[in-house]
């Protein structure tokens, strides 16, 4: 009776529990890892920043009325078209929003986690991140980290492009944090659990969005296959984890975790990864989730204990204990009201769950 309350408390509150067991294992999660983009932040990421660098020594030269940003921000958008990343949707929505169009007449080659590269009309194009540009020989000068870095201290995700083997610009992309994500990690640390934030981004990105939320642990420029070795390797340490994720490269960390909690509004495949889904898309949701489970297994707890004493005062009574001393018998139709009256008190103390608090 209370595992039926306490699942329907949390769909009133839209978090859909799929797995039978993910309402017991909720409440003994000693960490939680949360995703960063479409999980801590809204995940719609924009463009904030484009800055074209060494213009004057650039690789191809340009019509003299031409726009240097715009051909760039054009150009990356069309080679981003075809990518469902986020951050490749970033850039296409800006080139669509200054009215820039430019069709892609090829597929350029993926580098998970890194980024990709495309060949067209002799001009070969790198766009990605540092790794990337070290894999394909596009070297970055220490002014140039340096701006990097300021970029990524103030919480953008920076782009880099090459063209022709030399790096030409960057591009800085943020995405806002969610409104209720500093006090939801707040109400998980009140709880005792272990906060840790895993992304991609490099360290500095990551770290300048742990501080804006309240998250001291930051696993940062972790590739997608990496994230399930990150779960597992707290696993070892016999931890208990959680992990909080909405994309498709989370999937496996979902399903490695003790619990999965999906983002509702992220992809289908992290959802049926997960063992429960968040509707809501907030992480208010995990915080409410780990209080409804140990809230719905103190109230079995209490029931189990209840039954307990009730039994064994009211079975010895039914069946004559007190005869031989007192020449007392319970009328059986007592015995039978006193039965009835133990379920009412298991249902009823199990719908104070619908009452509760959720702090």
């Amino acid at each position: 009776m209370s595992i039926m309350v306490g699942v329907g408390r949390a769909a009133g509150r839209g978090i859909l529990i799929r797995k039978g067991d993910a309402l017991q294992e909720s409440s003994r999660l000693d960490v939680m890892v949360l995703d960063k983009t479409g999980t801590v932040t809204e995940g719609k990421p924009r463009l904030v920043h484009l800055e074209c660098l060494a213009e004057d020594t650039w690789p191809i030269s340009l019509d003299y009325d031409v726009d240097k940003d715009d051909w760039l921000l054009a150009h990356v958008a069309a080679l981003e078209r075809a990518s469902e990343h986020p951050l490749a949707n970033a850039l296409v929505q800006a080139s669509e929003e200054k009215g820039l169009t430019l069709a892609q007449t090829g597929i350029p080659e993926v580098f998970a986690g890194r980024g990709l590269v495309y060949e067209d009309q002799g001009l070969t194009w790198v766009v990605g991140n540092v790794r990337l540009m070290d894999e394909q020989g596009i070297s970055v000068s220490s002014a140039t980290k340096e701006r990097i870095d300021q970029l990524s201290d103030q919480g953008s995700t920076v782009v880099m492009v090459g063209l022709q083997g030399q790096l030409v610009a960057l591009l800085g992309i943020s995405d806002p944090i969610k409104s209720d994500s500093s006090e939801a990690i707040a109400r998980l640390k009140k709880a005792g659990v272990r906060v840790i934030m895993m992304t991609g981004d490099s360290e500095r990105t990551a770290q300048a969005v742990a501080a804006q939320t309240g998250i001291d642990e930051v696993i940062a420029g972790v590739m997608p296959a990496q994230k399930s070795d990150k779960v597992r390797a707290l696993q070892a340490q016999g931890l208990r984890v959680g992990m909080v994720g909405d994309g498709i490269n989370d999937a496996p960390a979902l399903a490695q975790a003790n619990v999965g909690f999906a983002i509702g509004t992220g992809t289908d495949v992290a959802i049926e990864s997960a063992d429960i889904t968040l509707m809501r898309g907030s992480l208010q949701g995990v915080a409410d989730a780990m209080m409804i489970s140990r809230a719905t297994l103190r109230n079995i707890h209490q029931n189990l204990f209840g039954a307990f004493i009730y039994n064994s005062l009211g079975i010895p009574l039914a069946a004559g204990v007190l005869f031989p001393l007192l020449g007392w018998l319970m009328n059986p139709a007592y015995a039978a009201a006193a039965m009835a009256l133990s379920s009412v008190t298991v249902v009823s103390n199990a719908n104070r769950l619908r009452l509760m608090k959720l702090d």
